[in-house]
């Protein structure tokens, strides 16, 4: 579910000195359906993450005014793209986590929106009790319960 995938796509002009590119997939079926997809990968040569955006009914990859100052893309101008999605996913979560997010869709939809930043400090405040069993089933269900409520960390009030 969290391949990897190569095609083709012009660059198109857009807003504010921006161009985007349309995805001729749709990554809610290639990697599973999400609010916000993250993503890494690269465009021609260079390297490119964030998220991608839903408008005029398909999925877009906006690409900064720095792309196109630099030279290193122009809009009209046909690209190769290969993208994934960015960070942890939820085939690769500890089974105690992955089983907590399945009974909760609100915290699982929730957790797969987040930035990776946001999905890895959750994850290692979890793992560092990983050898205090008590600890960490207290941590999984505070982790649960700030998903539900759509905290992005622990501190956020």
């Amino acid at each position: 579910m969290s391949t990897a995938t190569e095609f083709k796509a012009t660059l198109q002009p857009g807003p504010n000195g921006r161009a985007y590119l349309d995805l001729p997939f749709d990554p809610d079926e290639a990697w599973g359906t999400k609010g916000t997809h993250h993503i890494t990968g690269r465009v021609n040569v260079c390297g490119v993450r964030g998220p991608l955006t839903r408008e005029e009914g398909t999925w877009r990859l906006s690409l900064g005014p720095a792309w196109l100052g630099d030279s290193y893309v122009k809009p009209g101008q046909e690209v190769s793209v290969v993208l994934a999605p960015e960070g942890p996913q939820l085939e690769s979560l500890a089974p105690d986590l992955a089983a907590a997010l399945a009974a909760e869709p609100e915290a699982r939809a929730f957790f797969e929106s987040l930035a990776t930043f946001y999905r890895k400090a959750y994850l290692k405040w979890l793992d560092g009790a990983s050898r205090r069993p008590a600890v960490r089933e207290a941590r999984l269900k505070e982790l649960i319960m700030l998903l539900k409520a759509g905290k992005k960390t622990r501190e956020e009030g």
